[in-house]
């Protein structure tokens, strides 16, 4: 017995009370991680039920917005933060059922004057996305509320921008941010688009868990890679078809085929899905970006969590949107 544990043995005269209580005083403090599927539907059409791709990552009272689609600001009040509280915000590509909601985001906080810039990460292109927002917002934020000589908050204090590939690894306070170039698009290897735009899934390790986005993706042995043992696995599901049929009752003929290859070859399948976490060796799986046809019923989510179940036998959740993991 330690000279340490000795002491404390002396003081309560009971060794087990003075491990216990020499125990508690060696542990770290309990880190706070929650993750929140705030829009849990796939775009770009737009549903009554579901907002679109948006999530909240919270680690110790950081907020971390992850993906900002239509819907973003509303859910962000049902959660009672404001855009003020947001401190970052990562996008897994540019697609505008991942970007719609970005708008309010940088409005609404110019409108409220946070202490501090939100920080924006993402692909290549995010850059120019930001730049073209800020300068459509010009003629609001010159005239802001009408007031002459009123301070002015600068395109700098209200935004940073951080472009990010595939491969690289940051540091978002307690949070660790892996990050790989996904199948979501199939641009060829090597080639000027390949090599200009890519579309990411983000690994997020913080002091008491692992959870990895997939954002969009096809089937992909990058992402597999980047989930290895991760605890929570949040992935997209599409099921193609119901998908499908609405497309051939609202789309162009002529281009129903590219549609089709595009929904088959840079989404996943329920069975996909179950695959993907089974090889990755996940805790759990959560389905969100849910692509389905126009209305998305009970025995539909049912029939998906059964055929994830088919190839993982761990715990499977059906997103909605509000739901905590």
């Amino acid at each position: 017995m330690g000279e340490e544990t000795q002491m404390f043995t002396r003081l309560f005269k009971r060794p087990a009370t003075a491990l216990a209580l020499l125990a508690c005083t060696a542990l770290p403090a309990m880190a706070e991680t929650s993750f929140t599927v705030l829009g849990s539907g796939g775009g770009p059409i737009a549903r009554a039920d579901r907002s679109q791709p948006a999530n909240l990552l919270q680690v110790n009272g950081r907020n971390i917005v992850v993906d900002a689609g239509d819907g973003l600001s509303i859910r962000l009040a049902a959660k009672r933060l404001r855009m003020g509280d947001v401190d970052d915000v990562l996008l897994s590509h540019l697609h505008f059922d991942h970007v719609g909601g970005l708008l309010a985001v940088l409005g609404q906080r110019f409108q409220t004057n946070p202490a501090k810039p939100v920080k924006i990460y993402g692909p290549p292109g995010t850059k120019a996305l930001i730049d073209g927002m800020v300068e459509g917002m010009g003629p609001a934020m010159e005239a802001a509320y009408g007031m002459e000589d009123a301070t002015i908050m600068t395109a700098d204090e209200l935004v940073q921008v951080q472009e990010i590939r595939g491969g690289e690894s940051f540091s978002l306070g307690d949070v660790t941010v892996t990050t790989a170039k996904n199948s979501h698009y199939s641009f060829a290897h090597g080639s000027e688009m390949d090599q200009k735009y890519e579309s990411l899934s983000f690994r997020f390790d913080t002091p008491d868990r692992s959870i990895v986005y997939t954002g969009d993706t096809g089937w992909s042995d990058a992402v597999i890679e980047l989930s290895q043992g991760v605890d929570l696995l949040v992935a997209e599901l599409i099921d193609l078809p119901s998908t499908m049929d609405a497309v051939r009752r609202t789309a162009p003929e002529h281009l129903i085929g590219e549609i089709e290859q595009h929904l088959s070859s840079h989404h996943l399948s329920p069975a996909e899905v179950g695959r993907l976490a089974a090889e990755a060796k996940a805790g759990k799986i959560v389905a969100t970006h849910l692509s389905a046809g126009a209305r998305i019923t009970p025995e539909m989510t049912d029939g998906w969590a059964q055929e994830i179940s088919a190839a993982f036998d761990g715990e499977v959740a059906i997103a909605q949107d509000l739901q905590d993991y």
